[in-house]
C-alpha cells in the first residue's frame, strides 16, 4: 500500500454530509486534507459527523449550506472557502436529484430540466465558479455517476439521462482543461447501499435479495466508493484522464437483478 499525504490540500465535495460524499470526505480527511462540504437541507445536530472526523484523526470539515442549482449559493460557497484557502485542489461533484418517472405520461420538460440542474450542471458550474474565485481550476475533478445510463432501472429515466450528459461533459472538459493541469474523470458506481437508495427502492428489495440467496455484500457501500474517489485523486491515476470508470461488484451482470426485482413486484401487484 502507498501512503498518500494530502496535508495542505483543500477538497470541495457537494452533497458531502451523507452517503458517498461524507465517506469520501473522511477518506481525504484521514490523509490530512481540509474538506469543505455543501448540503442543501440541514439538521440540528452535526455532532456525530464532527465526531467521525475526530475519530479518524481528520481536520474538522467546514459545512456550507447551499443549493447547487442556485448561482448565488455557488458564489457564496466560493467566498466562504476563499476566506481560508488560496486554491481548491480537488472538486468532487456528488449531488444528484432523483426525479422518478414510472411511465411515458409522467415525462415533463420541467422535471427533466430540474434533474439536469442538480445532477449534471454542477460539474460544470462549480468548476467555472472555482476558476473565477481562485484564478485556477482544481487539479482534479471527479463527477459521481451511476450505471443507470447503461442499465434499466424502472423510474430512473431522467436520472439516467442526466448522468449520461454528465459523463459526456466530463469527457469534453478533460480536453478543454488538460493544458490547465486539470484532470477530469467520472466514476460510475453500481448499486450502493445509501439512505437515498433505500428510500427509492425500499426495504422490499433487500428482502428480495435474501429470498433469492443473493448476498447483500454484492451491493457497494459508501466507504468502498470513497476509496475509489480517493485513488482517482491520488496522482497515480492521471493517465486515465477523461475516462468513465465503472466500480461495482458484478451486480448488473447477475441478469440485471433490479429489473427482475421490479418485475416480481409488478407480478405481485397484478
Amino acid at each position: 500500500m502507498i501512503t498518500i499525504d494530502f496535508s495542505g490540500k483543500s477538497v470541495l465535495i457537494t452533497g458531502g454530509t451523507r452517503g458517498i460524499g461524507l465517506a469520501s470526505a473522511l477518506e481525504f480527511g484521514r490523509a490530512g486534507a481540509r474538506t469543505y462540504l455543501t448540503y442543501k437541507w440541514g439538521q440540528d445536530d452535526y455532532s456525530e459527523l464532527f465526531a467521525a472526523f475526530e475519530t479518524a484523526g481528520a481536520p474538522k470539515p467546514v459545512l456550507i449550506q447551499a443549493d447547487v442549482s442556485v448561482d448565488e449559493d455557488t458564489a457564496r460557497v466560493m467566498q466562504e472557502i476563499a476566506r481560508i484557502e488560496k486554491v481548491v485542489d480537488i472538486f468532487v461533484s456528488n449531488v444528484g436529484f432523483a426525479q422518478r418517472t414510472m411511465n411515458l405520461d409522467e415525462y415533463k420538460k420541467r422535471s427533466l430540466f430540474k434533474t439536469l440542474e442538480y445532477s449534471t450542471w454542477p460539474l460544470v458550474g462549480y468548476t467555472q465558479a472555482i476558476k473565477k474565485a481562485f484564478g485556477k481550476y482544481p487539479a482534479r475533478i471527479v463527477g459521481i455517476s451511476s450505471d443507470g445510463p447503461s442499465h434499466f432501472y424502472r423510474g430512473y429515466d431522467f436520472v439516467a439521462a442526466s448522468k449520461a450528459l454528465l459523463e459526456h461533459f466530463a469527457k469534453y472538459m478533460s480536453i478543454h482543461l488538460f493544458d490547465e493541469g486539470c484532470r477530469v474523470n467520472v466514476i460510475r458506481f453500481g448499486s450502493v447501499k445509501t439512505e437515498s437508495f433505500s428510500a427509492i427502492f425500499g426495504e422490499a428489495f433487500f428482502e428480495y435479495l435474501k429470498t433469492n440467496g443473493i448476498p447483500e455484500e454484492m451491493l457497494l457501500v459508501p466507504e468502498e466508493c470513497a476509496k475509489s474517489v480517493f485513488a482517482l485523486c491520488s496522482g497515480y491515476m492521471d493517465a486515465v484522464n477523461g475516462q468513465i470508470i465503472t466500480v461495482d461488484k458484478g451486480m448488473p451482470f447477475r441478469d440485471n437483478l433490479m429489473m427482475r426485482y421490479q418485475e416480481s413486484q409488478d407480478n405481485q401487484e397484478s
